[in-house]
């Protein structure tokens, strides 16, 4: 029975990976069919720390999974379809078929952006279209940008990028923003903002990369084109935690609460990155936390006296 089984396989759980191997603990790590986390799906990463010329996101993935492997870490590929966490040892089951037991669980599967749901979007991620303004924007110096959302992300995102960008348009479906006071008064005071009311977008134009958005009047239906280099998407991100809801406890939007570190409602069940971290979403702070919960699974542990 493995001492720890990390479930997910973005930077928190491999990081976490790492610190358990390193600590004899001889972890097992869930990586799904999809391995790799968020960053799979990004191209240049130029803000995480020791890679002063940028690293691709999967190269980066690739890279910190053969680290948590050679300090003896065994992955699973396949994805947790059920778990119990009523009594130790904690039980997981992979792909309805394959049960697994643990002493301890890590889990870190991460948080999915919220996207528009268009077929350009997809193809275009990573080649202007994004969902983080402090991962990306630095790429659009100089450049003309489109952001879709009308809450405090959306704003922070916007004022953000006004660092880099000439033009910032925000897209949004209604006439009032749903974003706080502060936020709504700091967007419309910066004069690089400017707002598209009563908006969808329609489409994502661009072969190669993106080149403009096609927009649609909620009120009119009239369509129109307006010409960017980039499109950010800050209409939210949703946790994956539904396969954990009734086992640990979670906030309104479905983050898992945390204690003491990383720590759940559950003794001995420890959650890390985006899971849990609905403020900060970087790959740094997910590394981050996926360490501090491999230090409590040990120290947790050897106060069972099972290590």
């Amino acid at each position: 029975m493995p001492n720890v089984v990390i479930i997910g396989s973005g930077p928190a759980g491999l990081t976490a990976a790492i610190y358990a191997a390193r600590a004899n603990l001889s972890p097992l790590l869930v990586e799904g069919w999809q391995s790799g986390g968020q960053l799979t799906t990004t191209t240049e990463v130029e803000n995480y720390p020791g890679f002063a010329k940028g690293i691709m996101g999967p190269e980066l993935m690739k890279e910190m999974r053969s680290q948590a492997e050679r300090f003896g870490t065994e992955f699973l590929t396949g994805d947790v379809s059920s778990v119990n966490f009523r009594y130790q040892p904690f039980s997981l089951t992979i792909d309805e078929e394959r049960t697994v037991e643990a002493k301890t669980i890590i889990i870190a599967t991460g948080a999915s952006a919220i996207q528009i749901g268009l077929p350009n979007e997809k193809r275009l991620t990573g080649h202007g279209v994004s969902t983080c303004a402090t991962c990306d924007g630095f790429f659009f110096r100089g450049k003309e940008l489109v952001v879709v959302g009308g809450g405090d992300s959306a704003m922070e995102e916007a004022t953000f990028l006004t660092k880099f960008a000439t033009k910032v348009s925000i897209v949004h479906r209604r006439d009032k923003l749903r974003a706080s006071k502060i936020m709504q008064e700091r967007a419309m005071k910066n004069e690089k903002i400017s707002f598209l009311w009563n908006s969808v977008v329609d489409d994502i134009l661009g072969t190669d990369v993106v080149t403009g958005v096609r927009l649609k009047n909620t009120a009119t239906g009239k369509v129109s084109e307006v010409g960017c280099a980039g499109v950010f998407v800050a209409i939210g991100h949703r946790p994956n935690t539904a396969l954990f809801h009734g086992h640990v406890d979670m906030d309104e939007k479905g983050y898992i609460r945390t204690h003491a570190g990383t720590a759940t409602s559950v003794s001995g069940v420890f959650a890390a990155g985006d899971v849990h971290d609905s403020t900060y979403r970087q790959a740094v702070t997910a590394a981050g936390t996926g360490c501090m919960a491999a230090i409590d699974a040990e120290r947790f542990l050897e106060a069972m006296g099972q290590h």
